[in-house]
This record gives structure tokens, sequence and C-alpha cells, in this order.
């Protein structure tokens, strides 16, 4: 939840009466979470198993690159500052922040230096294609000990386990219309776990935000604080209205039905290729804040970490899960496919070679690129414009310059009607993808958009500058947004 924001990732609540409601939900339950790690992902009588990950590894290594990216900084490149929530921390792929502990868990361990600047760790799926398939239903859950902290010492923490609609990725403004989903957020050591749904527009609108649709309980049994807990949301389409459910520890505390919003505000959150996942501590912000005053303080303590044992992605009934190829029918997000494809997510990560530039200047000329096309696409245009999240990397390599022009032949008669050629970005010489997105600017653009009738979409990736090849991540993870509804 979050308070006062410009964008997503959880927002505030409504303070007074969820943590009252917390308190009264407090009871002597049994606790069918506590203990260290499980040692393997749980099996679960009825549903079949998308996707997982149980966390094992050595101590101090970074969680799977095949299955998650990890969130720096301060921001997405051209989104709003603190994440949209007022946070505080600088998030790093340091192992001192983000790592697996060696015990079956993931660590994310907020620090502090000795000048008081604040790092944490943020991490996210690379799959963003979660969703519940038609008349069936999406299971996602996570089992999650909150960092061991409370009272004054644990001020500002913001620990979090959540969803976002995948148009987000490449967009980074289109909040909260695209949905969220918060699966557990806690604030300053509280023992309350808040689920919450963010939708509709922001402020106000029918998710009321930037408070959202949200509901607080006590952990069962043992705090929150003190022992792991399975936090679980399922979004159900096999009921109608359909509905979205929040449980820790098999008990639900939270539900929202299609019945309570506007029809559009269900499609949009919905009529979307999915959703990824995310599990972050921030520190401070607007809805720590809204508990604790100013957080962090003085007297807030660092190095508590928030541990996750598994997360996993269930779907039960309803039909395959697996995407659809092109072109896509319902969906104006298109992510870059293995062979040259450009529709909706695959189930594998991988990614493709970008030939080197050999040290000539092909800036705004595409030169042996990497080429991803979508056809037979009939939409209308809804006057935007083209964003995209391309995930790009060079190695080692100094000085190269991966460039993306995109193309729309309208009609599909061969013609392209409107080109649009971005600036190129200027690749980092270390190991690992960077995101390549629309906010390095147009360097160049040619014709108009309309209506697409049978239309051709193609996405070119190449070299501008630069001595060696570049990759490019595709199947589930580079991402284009067209105009189109």
């Amino acid at each position: 939840m979050r308070t006062s924001r410009t964008i997503p990732h959880r927002r505030t609540t409504f303070v007074a009466a969820l943590t009252a409601l917390a308190l009264t939900l407090a009871g002597v339950l049994t606790v069918a979470g506590s203990g260290s790690a499980r040692g393997d992902v749980p099996t679960t009588p009825g549903w079949n198993l998308q996707w997982s990950d149980d966390f094992n590894g050595a101590n101090r290594t970074l969680p799977s690159s095949a299955n998650w990216q990890i969130d720096t900084g301060h921001g997405y490149p051209g989104g709003p500052g603190n994440w949209g929530t007022g946070e505080i921390q600088n998030y790093t792929a340091s192992p001192d922040n983000v790592s697996l502990d060696g015990s079956g868990n993931l660590r994310i361990t907020p620090l502090r230096d000795g000048a008081g600047n604040w790092t944490s760790g943020r991490i996210e799926t690379k799959r963003a294609d979660f969703k519940a398939p038609a008349g069936g239903t999406l299971r996602i859950e996570g089992r999650v000990q909150m960092p061991n902290v409370t009272g004054n010492a644990a001020l500002g923490y913001w620990p979090a386990f959540w969803a976002l609609g995948s148009p987000y990725r490449g967009n980074y403004w289109n909040w909260p219309g695209i949905g969220e989903f918060d699966i557990m957020e806690n604030v300053n050591g509280i023992n309350s776990v808040w689920g919450v749904l963010h939708c509709g527009v922001n402020p106000g609108g029918p998710c009321n935000e930037t408070t959202g649709l949200g509901n607080s309980r006590t952990c069962p049994g043992a705090s929150c604080q003190s022992a792991f807990h399975t936090y679980r949301f399922e979004w159900d389409r096999a009921v109608t209205p359909n509905a979205l459910r929040w449980y820790v520890d098999d008990q639900l505390f939270h539900s929202v039905t299609q019945a309570q919003l506007p029809a559009a505000t269900w499609a949009n959150m919905t009529d979307h290729a999915g959703y990824f996942l995310l599990l972050n501590l921030a520190i401070g912000g607007a809805f720590p804040n809204a508990l604790g005053g100013s957080t962090p303080t003085a007297e807030t303590v660092p190095g508590r970490p928030m541990l996750v044992d598994y997360v996993g992605v269930w779907t039960k009934g309803g039909g395959t899960t697996e995407p659809p190829t092109d072109p896509p029918t319902g969906s104006s997000t298109l992510v870059l496919r293995s062979a040259g494809g450009l529709g909706a997510a695959q189930s594998t990560a991988s990614s493709v070679t970008v030939a080197s530039a050999g040290g000539g200047n092909y800036d705004g000329t595409p030169h042996n690129p990497q080429t991803f096309t979508a056809t037979g696409v009939t939409r209308a245009y809804d006057g935007g414009s083209t964003q995209f999240d391309v995930f790009a990397d060079s190695g080692t390599t100094i000085a190269n310059g991966q460039q993306i022009r995109v193309s729309y032949d309208r009609t599909g008669d061969g013609t392209w009607d409107r080109t649009e050629t971005y600036n190129y970005f200027a690749t980092d010489p270390v190991n690992g993808f960077e995101h390549y997105t629309q906010a390095k600017g147009l360097k160049a653009s040619t014709g108009s958009h309309g209506n697409l009738s049978n239309g051709t979409v193609k996405v070119e990736i190449w070299n501008a500058i630069g001595n060696g090849p570049g990759t490019v991540g595709v199947g589930n993870q580079s991402v284009v947004h067209i105009p189109y509804g």
C-alpha cells in the first residue's frame, strides 16, 4: 500500500482503520509457517506448478539470473524518483544487500553507512506473464520471515512481496491502471500483514488511490517478525464474478471481486499479458512515515534481513497457460521472442547476440540488426506513443552502444507508414543486463500513426558503435508497448 506517491510499488494504507483491524484480528492460532527453510517448494494437490524458486545455493551468491533481475538505484530509468514512494535507500546488486544465505533462503538486508546512507535490495522476476487462465485460477505464494526487528529499532523498515502488471515495464508512468497486487507488506516492525489491490487512477478512483483497497491482520501464532509465514494471493476466474483473495498461513483476510470495480478498470488490470513478481525491503517512504512519523530515525537499526524460503506460481482449471504465438490479440505489450517473433511472453528466458559494429558508426542506420516481427495485427491507435524496455548487455566491452528502431506497417502491404529510431544506449563494461528504454529519446521519426488493419510491427536492434558484440534478453524479458488499444 503506500501513502502519497506518484506511482507504483505498494502504497500506503488507511492507517488507523487497518491497524485497529489488525489488532482485533489477533488470535491464538497455529503457527503454520514458522521454522527454518523447508528445503523444497511444497506440493499443492489440485494445482499445477508453473514457476518457482527455492533459493538454494551457496552463501552470498546472487539469486538465479534466469529467474530474477536485480533493480538498482533510486528508480527505473525515466521513471519516478525514489521508486514513486518516497523511500530513501539505494538498491544495489551487492551480496551484502541481496544474496542467498546458503541455508535455502533469499536474504535481503538493509545497511547504513557511517554517513547515514541506506542501501538495500530489490529483485523482480524476468517473467511478466503470470496470469489466471480463462476459467481457472492463479496462485502466487511465498514463505517469508519479515525482518526480525520491532519497536523504535524497526522504524522505516518496509518489506514487501508483490506483483505489477507487465505493461509497467518500459513505461513506468501507467500505474495504477495496469494493476498491482500487494501480497505481503509490513512497516515499522508491526505484527501485521497488509494485502492491497491498486488499480484505476491516481489519486482517488475506484481503488481509492494512493491507499488502494486493502486489509490487514496479525500473523497467526508467532509474530510476523519472529517466524516464517506463508503469504498467498489468488486470482480466480473460475467464479462469477471473478475474485481476488489474500491469505496468510491459509487464512483468508482480504478479498476483492470484479463486481466491486467498473468494467473498464477491471479490464485494464487483467486484459494484458500478465504480472511480474517483486521482493524488496525499502527504508522510509510514505507508508512507514504514515505509521511512525518521519522514518527512519537515529534509533533505527540496520542489518535485519527479510528471508524468503521460496516463491511459487501455480494454476488450476481453465485452458493452457502457455502464451499464444504471434500475433497477440489482447495486449499492446509485445515481448521480443526467440526466433524473431514479437508477441506474448514465452515461458523461458533466453538471449540473442547483437553483431559488433566493428568500429564503424551506424548511429541511426540498422547494421546487421536482430529483427523481431508481429504480423496480422488489427488494433485501433490510442493516441499514445511507443515505449520499450530492452534488456541490453555488452559484457565487458567498452564503448558499445545498442540502438532500436520500431516500425509500423498499418495495412501489411510492405510500406512502413511510421518508423521511430531512438538514440543509442551506451552499455556499461560490466556483465549483466541493463534497461534500455524510450527515455533515451527519439532520434528520428518518419510518417504517422494510424489504425492497424492486418498490419505489421517490426523491431530492429543493432550496435550503433563499438568493437564488440552484445546481447539482448528475449523470451519473457524485453518488451515493447505499442500505442494501440
